[in-house]
């Protein structure tokens, strides 16, 4: 083994990658515009959520609750007839109606309980559920408001202090823009490697570096460092350029470890390309790879849904998914500034891990290649 021979394969591999302007465009957006629209598009909580309200009361009461819907959370209710509910729900223009019934002020005076009717959509499933409980909420708040004439809140015997670490300002965006830039370390570090060597067997290229007097650890060694360093440099614009400059992120940890941690995932996840590289014989077959692949490891990583909510066999199985420990790792150092004390043993899981889908990926690179001669 020769480290001249590795770095200028890792130097061809970046002039060949230069010249493909369809990757080049793939990774400046899914480092950019990938991000900024998985923080800010997709809302976990209520926003500007649609609401009708059939008031047959007109009384004080009922003026205010509906003055109690604006946003962010809601648009200011429109007042409809219930002649006009059921086609309002039909056609999907509102997402809640709620319905107050005539005399409903004169029987909350009266010590009664009325009842007020809700109707929700729920074929739009992110806003049906946590839509109802703020309407219940607020409803339920009004009319103790209104009783007692001022607001006021219940002496409970015991205080409760709530401190929010970590995200004090529970904004969402945080969350979703550093998952974000966490599964797109993964998704192009696998999409870059594998493309390049199927590149290489569809140019008839891999053909020319069997007769160069180099060794297939060189050959998958330089398009892994290549690749990982393209990975890197984009990543760490990202983070600087669109996570703490556009969306405002801050990082608590530090970028030190949190690169060292970048880069032993990038290990695994370039070595897994190469694997899955060698199983296809075209592009269109990689790409379907791909999507078998990185399906599972962004859905049941920990990334979109916490791991102790999964089936315990889900949580064993993915433990030899190095995108399990890398999500641990970035979350530990970027949310609550971890320090290695706490993510040395993901780092460790990543090397082991990295090393022996590094191994199997040699092992596969060399059938293939000796497949070809």
């Amino acid at each position: 083994m020769r480290l001249a021979n590795i770095v200028n394969l890792g130097i061809k591999e970046l002039r060949s990658l230069g010249r493909d302007r369809v990757m080049l465009a793939l990774i400046v957006y899914a480092f950019t515009g990938a991000i900024y629209t998985a923080a800010t598009a997709m809302p976990e909580t209520l926003n500007k959520a649609s609401i009708a309200i059939v008031d047959e009361d007109r009384s004080a009461l009922s003026t205010r609750l509906v003055a109690a819907f604006y946003p962010p959370h809601f648009n200011p209710p429109t007042l409809i007839t219930a002649a006009e509910m059921d086609a309002r729900m039909d056609n999907g223009s509102i997402t809640f109606a709620l319905g107050i019934p005539p005399n409903f002020q004169r029987d909350v005076l009266a010590g009664r309980t009325p009842d007020i009717q809700l109707n929700v959509d729920a074929t739009r499933v992110s806003q049906a559920f946590t839509g109802a409980g703020y309407i219940q909420t607020i409803v339920a708040t009004e009319v103790a408001a209104f009783l007692q004439h001022y607001r006021a809140a219940t002496v409970l015997p015991v205080d409760l202090a709530l401190r929010i670490r970590y995200n004090p300002a529970l904004n969402k965006s945080w969350f979703g823009a550093v998952i974000e830039v966490i599964n797109q370390v993964t998704l192009l570090s696998i999409v870059l490697t594998g493309a390049a060597l199927i590149r290489e067997r569809e140019h008839g290229t891999i053909e020319h570096l069997l007769v160069m007097p180099v060794t297939p650890f060189e050959i998958m060694a330089g398009k892994i460092w290549a690749m990982a360093g393209v990975v890197i440099v984009a990543w760490t614009a990202a983070l600087v350029l669109v996570v703490q400059g556009m969306l405002g992120v801050p990082i608590h940890g530090s970028l030190a470890l949190l690169l060292a941690g970048v880069a032993v995932n990038l290990f695994a996840t370039t070595a897994l390309g190469i694997v899955l590289a060698t199983l296809a014989r075209s592009m269109p077959q990689f790409a379907l790879l791909v999507i078998l692949v990185i399906v599972p490891l962004e859905m049941l990583s920990g990334g979109m849904t916490p791991r102790e909510s999964m089936p315990t066999v889900v949580q064993t199985i993915m433990l030899a998914a190095p995108t399990t420990h890398f999500i641990m790792l970035s979350q530990a150092v970027l949310f609550r500034g971890a320090g290695l004390a706490v993510v040395w043993p993901q780092l460790l899981a990543l090397i082991v891990i990295g090393g022996v889908l590094f191994g199997v990926a040699l092992a596969r690179f060399r059938k293939a290649i000796g497949e070809m001669v």
